[in-house]
Order: C-alpha cells, then sequence, then structure tokens
C-alpha cells in the first residue's frame, strides 16, 4: 500500500459504538467501555481519529449510551455524539450521523469503536487509494484461511469489488471466500448518505446492512476499492473477554515494540 503524509483534505469521522456486546457476559457496560490497557476501547478510537487529523468526529452510542456519553465528553467535549434508539443495523447506525455532517463536505472515514488496532498509517494509505482512484468507497479488506462470521468481499473476474455479503446470507460458494470485510471504509459523504436512503432490510436478520451500499454503487457504476491489508491482527476488534484479553497483550507488544524503535534498540 502507498504511503502518506497526513491529508489537508477535508476528513470527517464516525465511530460506530452503539452495540450491546451480548458475549462480554456484562449487560450492565456497554462493550466499547470495557478496557484495554485502562483506556476504554472507543477512546483508544478517538485518539485514532484525531490523530488521522479527522474533524468532526461523530460517535453512534445506544446500548448504555448514557455512560459512553459521560466519557466521551470527559475525553474531548467536541466529539459528536448520535444515537441511534433502536439497533436496526449498520446502515442505520451511520444514517443517524446524517444531521451532525449535514454541513461536512469531504470524505468520512467509517471506524469501530471495539476495534482499536488499525495503525494510522494504514488508514492514511487507504485514504490516499481511496483519493488516487477518485473512488466512491474504500474498504480495508484482509484474507483469512477461515473468515466464517465475516462478510465477504466478492469480486468479479478483473478484481473489482461487485458486492459484500454477511455470513448469514452468503452462499455456500460465497462462504468459501476467503476475503473478508473489516467494517473500516473510507466514503464519499454525499454519496454514502445519497445511497444509505436506498438500503433495504430483505436479509436474514432484517437490518439494513450497511455494506448493501456496494451493490447500490456498483448498479451506478462507481468506483469501489480494496485496501488490502496485511496484518490482519490490525482489523482485530472485540465481541468477548477472550478477545480483550488477547488484544490486551498484542497493545503490550506492539507498544514495547514502538517503544524500541524509537530509543533506537
Amino acid at each position: 500500500m502507498p504511503d502518506t503524509a497526513q491529508s489537508p483534505q477535508p476528513l470527517a469521522a464516525v465511530i460506530m459504538a452503539a452495540g450491546q456486546g451480548k458475549r462480554m457476559k456484562n449487560p450492565d457496560k456497554a462493550k466499547v467501555m470495557h478496557a484495554l490497557a485502562g483506556t476504554p476501547l472507543v477512546g483508544h478510537v478517538v485518539a485514532l481519529a484525531r490523530e488521522l487529523g479527522c474533524d468532526p468526529v461523530v460517535v453512534v452510542v445506544g446500548h448504555q449510551r448514557e455512560s459512553v456519553i459521560t466519557y466521551l465528553h470527559a475525553l474531548d467535549d467536541s466529539v459528536g455524539i448520535a444515537v441511534q434508539s433502536e439497533q436496526l443495523g449498520t446502515a442505520h447506525a451511520v444514517l443517524t450521523t446524517e444531521e451532525a455532517l449535514a454541513d461536512f463536505a469531504g470524505d468520512v472515514i467509517i471506524l469501530s469503536g471495539d476495534a482499536p488496532m488499525t495503525r494510522p498509517s494504514t488508514l492514511h494509505a487507504a485514504l490516499a487509494l481511496h483519493r488516487e482512484r477518485d473512488a466512491a468507497v474504500t474498504v480495508l479488506t484482509a484474507v483469512l484461511p477461515d473468515a466464517t462470521g465475516y462478510g465477504r468481499v466478492i469480486r468479479d473476474d478483473a478484481g473489482t469489488i461487485v458486492r459484500i455479503v454477511e455470513h448469514k446470507d452468503a452462499s455456500e460458494e460465497e462462504r468459501a471466500i476467503r476475503e473478508f470485510n473489516s467494517g473500516i471504509y473510507v466514503f464519499d459523504r454525499e454519496l454514502l448518505f445519497d445511497a444509505l436512503h436506498r438500503v433495504g432490510n430483505d436479509n436474514t436478520q432484517g437490518e439494513y446492512y450497511l455494506p448493501d451500499v456496494f451493490a447500490i454503487f456498483q448498479s451506478e457504476g462507481r468506483v469501489m476499492v480494496p485496501c488490502v491489508v496485511d496484518d490482519v491482527d490490525e482489523l482485530r476488534g472485540v465481541n468477548t473477554i477472550e478477545q480483550l484479553e488477547e488484544m490486551e497483550k498484542l497493545f503490550t507488544r506492539r507498544s514495547a515494540e514502538r517503544e524500541s524503535a524509537t530509543r533506537g534498540f
């Protein structure tokens, strides 16, 4: 992937932080408020957005939102809040930010509040690729030996993205695909919200899926760019306490590596 310095072009961030996190087995605590190295997961992602130069930064909250909002306001009182009162899917979640971004013109990066391991350099590279290609959307993807549970990236014979399908809605042939959708995207703001208003919920879950905008863009002949990430650990999210414990070890190791590099060891 190409490297690039931070771009002066306008960039906003939407951070998805509304999920309940049932598998964390703590119904009284929002998933994004679980701590990594002493800081709530969402705090790491807000810091990542700021390091990228995002302004505004809007966090979508839902489950146990009072505690999340209180934390965010104490962390950075310029962070915008969008409330997803009903959990109707990822497209619906992003659509709740439309008012907050009404006066913004530029690119919007979608981040997950439970996935703090993505390197800023990776996101800068994705952003550069997005702008070089004049894309409607750029999505971070990676390849796993077994991508069970993840949305699959469907490409045509030329390697162009055609659509993204959720695991539960995928055919057996599609489930054999190893390239998965990370849930991290760069969108053209105007095209994003135009498409979101046309996303339906005719799927197994009856939800409005954000990846369904890919099929809309494909029908319009829009440019959709995959940015393949070599290090799958950068795309890790947290769904269980065990995964959080694994991420803690990874975070500690990476912090030590950065410190050693800084000191020249």
